[in-house]
């Protein structure tokens, strides 16, 4: 069982960047592949990126975020963060952090369905 609590949400302006926090609860949280997603007013929420377990060698984005966005993790904090540069308004969204076990260093699970464990959300609003 783990407890996913994020952070680092805001009102911010096009082109300025965020750092989100996806704290977790547990001692085994270096087993667990770690993802984030977002979801707009009326929209489906969709996948954003995710990192490895261990030492998040690997690492998968959504296209329109990659050259953007960076997630890492830190095992030691129980913390796994998504930086935003270059935001734009079409970011716009409520970000969740989700989380899963796994035996593989696999990154690539991209479906939410894919995963267990979910934080509340913080919001993320960028005014053009």
């Amino acid at each position: 069982q783990v407890q996913l609590v994020e952070s680092g949400g805001g009102l911010v302006q096009a082109g300025d960047s965020l750092r989100l926090s996806c704290l977790a609860s547990g001692r085994t949280f270096s087993n667990y592949v770690v993802g984030w997603f977002r979801q707009a007013p009326g929209k489906e929420r969709e996948f954003v990126a995710a990192i490895s377990r261990g030492g998040g060698g690997n690492t998968y984005y959504l296209d329109s975020v990659k050259s953007r966005f960076t997630i890492s993790r830190e095992n030691a904090k129980n913390t796994v963060y998504l930086q935003m540069n270059s935001l734009k308004p079409e970011d716009t969204a409520v970000y969740y952090c989700a989380a899963r076990v796994t035996y593989n260093g696999n990154s690539r699970y991209t479906n939410m369905h894919d995963y267990n464990y979910w934080g509340q959300g913080t919001q993320v609003t960028v005014s053009s």
